[in-house]
């Protein structure tokens, strides 16, 4: 009797290994990964730290030390405080996304992330996902202590809330600088002082804290082109009037275009190292 071999039928392969994910996955992972972000707040608390003791203490310090010497007094200053300190906070906060992406990067998850069946742009638009939640924390905190403070924004609930929502995504299209970084920076601490180092002068010189034509011309001219100085303005005016007006579509406008360019350039660099 002669033993007949046959050969082993083909398998088919395993459509999870797939380099190639639809638009539908890609969105599903996306919001995984933001989810894993949270946890990662949940399991480390203190990671809340600047959007939970930042504006509590910045708005009382700066009520309190600048406001006789600004608006005469603290009820007078509220209004100019309040819009301009939710702006600052809020995109001081946005900076983290890129020191989190580089301590990522440094400690090899995202080389743990290419062995799974997953897009590969989930874990990026995850993080920047999960930080559009710390912005609301940030602004919901500097808006309650800003109430606490004896501030009543007479845009009215809906002013304050346009002026939120406008800050969140203003903060999110900010975001994609610091991860375009922290991708291509060589370590979270050099991430953390170039983002700062351009913020701080950003946020302080746009009329945030004091009204900018008690600055010198020159500032006031350079405030012209500071993103920041017309995000300051909408704010104030939604907030203190409820007003939309060429100061919120410059600050919207600016916001698309931040992200129609820097988004591309995160994107291909972070593929290139993902």
């Amino acid at each position: 009797m002669t033993a007949v071999l046959t050969a082993p039928a083909p398998t088919e392969a395993d459509p999870r290994v797939s380099d190639r994910v639809g638009l539908r996955e890609t969105v599903s992972h996306s919001f995984t990964m933001a989810y894993r972000g949270l946890l990662k707040i949940k399991h480390n608390p203190e990671q809340l730290f600047d959007v939970t003791v930042q504006p509590i203490l910045f708005t009382a310090m700066f009520t309190y030390i600048f406001g006789g010497a600004i608006s005469g007094s603290v009820a007078e200053y509220l209004p100019v405080l309040i819009p301009g300190i939710l702006v600052q906070t809020v995109l001081i906060t946005s900076v983290v996304t890129g020191t989190q992406l580089r301590e990522d990067m440094d400690k090899g998850v995202f080389d743990r992330f290419k062995s799974l069946p997953i897009a590969r742009i989930s874990a990026l638009a995850g993080a920047l996902l999960a930080d559009m939640v710390r912005y609301g924390i940030a602004s919901t905190l500097t808006v309650i202590v800003g109430l606490c403070l004896g501030y009543r924004p007479a845009g009215g609930p809906i002013g304050v809330i346009a002026a939120c929502l406008v800050v969140v995504a203003c903060s999110f299209a900010i975001s994609w600088v610091w991860a375009l970084v922290g991708v291509t920076g060589k370590s979270a601490a050099s991430v953390q002082g170039i983002s700062m180092m351009v913020m701080f002068p950003l946020t302080f010189m746009s009329g945030a804290f004091a009204p900018v034509s008690t600055m010198p011309g020159w500032m006031q001219g350079l405030n012209h082109l500071n993103p920041v100085y017309y995000l300051v303005n909408a704010c104030r005016e939604l907030m203190n009037a409820n007003s939309y007006g060429a100061d919120l579509v410059w600050s919207l406008l600016g916001s698309l275009v931040v992200i129609a360019v820097f988004a591309p350039l995160t994107v291909r660099a972070y593929m290139r190292r993902a």
